[in-house]
């Protein structure tokens, strides 16, 4: 053991740290339009802001086309199948194209209703508007980019979508600039920029795809049974998406939350790592280098997460200032902040887990595990609401503090009720299938 734990660190690092760049650089899309498109007005940038929350959610309950892909290609992989590994990411890629279609057709025919529900005002709903149904355009890449870029991890290439994602970013940019303020489009030229970089990446990721295809005689055409054989394979990990998305807003909660999410990026990029090896060990039948591997990145996963919680204690009173001058909302962000750098070895741990399961292919479990997550939580999230309540009631500034902490604290508790059934699991070896498929 003591011989390979030099290379199990090497491995972690060589998948870990591309994925976690590649996930910094997909949020800068989002980033990029806002800076460009504010330059117009308010209205603009409160549609783009609602047009982008819609859209995010109408592509990320499909990340299961990355997760459940990584880990049947990297089983398929450590069994020795190459051709069997891109058979299997052919059939995901096939269905992201036809789940994107559908989706993209959904968004852009009732996108008027849907922005509604924000409660925007008449100007920037007509914005959103724009902005969303010619966005839709670009969701079947966004979910081709989601499926090869798991296709790629499985086969244990994170840098692939790591230039394919700076690249995309970079064109985004040019585009945007150049169709906003040079051709005067306005908002819709910021969404045509984004669906051409998207398509662009997209492009470029199918291309390697084939690549590895033509190289190892494996064909293109789509296979329908093994294609619905995806789709069901995925429903479980849709299921857990959902029922994660169910308990997300409670940490929305503006600087905090964003804060939050880049944090989850840099553990995120651990758990594809441990998608990635606990599926190829699992495929080759290595089930006590599976245990030593899983041993590994809980480690990285707690210890990474103590790190960055010291950070963010420590960079903590310079955080609210930066986003803004009122006083009442910087003690705010600095009382949910604390809570916010305390669960972060917690996340850690809770990340990880969830890659590992992930990629021993535990998608079931993993379902109705977050299920009941979700239902144990739900005192929690009732009790949370009416403390906020008599919280905010005065108006106070404490008043105002307490009512952020307590919200992070509920998210907290939430994090720990997953961990604690996710490691009540993987204890076990009921997850640990070997083999070429599960």
């Amino acid at each position: 053991m003591s011989e390979t734990a030099p290379s199990q660190h090497r491995e972690v690092l060589r998948l870990a740290v591309p994925a976690f760049l590649a996930l910094v650089a997909e949020p800068l899309f989002l980033l990029t339009d806002a800076a460009i498109v504010g330059r117009l007005g308010v209205a603009p940038l409160a549609g783009l802001g609602v047009a982008s929350a819609v859209l995010l959610t109408a592509a990320n309950v499909f990340v299961f086309l990355a997760y459940g892909t990584t880990a049947v290609v990297a089983r398929q992989l450590g069994a020795g199948s190459l051709p069997g590994a891109l058979s299997a990411g052919i059939d995901g890629t096939w269905l992201g194209i036809g789940l994107g279609a559908v989706t993209a057709g959904a968004v852009a025919l009732f996108a008027d209703p849907v922005v509604r529900l924000f409660g925007a005002s008449e100007a920037a709903l007509e914005q959103a508007v724009t902005y969303l149904r010619i966005s839709a355009l670009g969701i079947p890449a966004m979910l081709v980019v989601l499926a090869t870029t798991g296709v790629l991890r499985g086969l244990q290439d994170t840098r692939t979508p790591l230039v394919a994602a700076v690249a995309g970013f970079g064109l985004n940019a040019v585009l945007n600039v150049w169709f906003v303020h040079g051709l005067g489009w306005g908002i819709a030229g910021s969404a045509w920029g984004t669906v051409i970089a998207q398509t662009g990446m997209a492009t470029a990721l199918v291309v390697v795809l084939v690549r590895y295809a033509g190289r190892a005689s494996v064909p293109l055409r789509a296979h329908p049974g093994r294609v619905l054989a995806a789709a069901r394979g995925g429903i479980p990990l849709l299921v857990r998406t959902l029922a994660l998305r169910a308990d997300v807003p409670l940490a929305a909660y503006q600087v905090t939350a964003t804060i939050w999410t880049f944090l989850a990026f840099a553990l995120d990029a651990l758990a594809i790592a441990a998608q990635a090896i606990t599926g190829k060990t699992l495929g080759a039948g290595e089930v006590e280098r599976t245990r030593e591997a899983t041993a590994l990145v809980l480690r990285w996963g707690v210890v990474v997460g103590i790190v960055l919680g010291t950070l963010v204690l420590l960079l903590r009173p310079v955080i609210g200032p930066l986003f803004t001058h009122d006083p009442a909302v910087q003690a705010a962000i600095a009382g949910g902040l604390v809570v916010v750098a305390l669960g972060q070895p917690l996340s850690g741990f809770v990340f990880v887990i969830d890659g590992v399961l992930i990629g021993a292919g535990d998608g079931r479990w993993l379902a109705w595990g977050m299920l009941a997550t979700l239902v144990a939580y739900l005192p929690v999230v009732i009790a949370v609401h009416a403390a906020g309540d008599w919280l905010l009631e005065g108006g106070t500034t404490k008043g105002q503090v307490n009512a952020l902490t307590w919200l992070w604290i509920a998210f907290t508790v939430f994090m720990a009720v997953r961990a604690t059934l996710m490691w009540a699991r993987v204890r076990t070896d009921r997850w640990m299938v070997t083999g070429a498929t599960r």
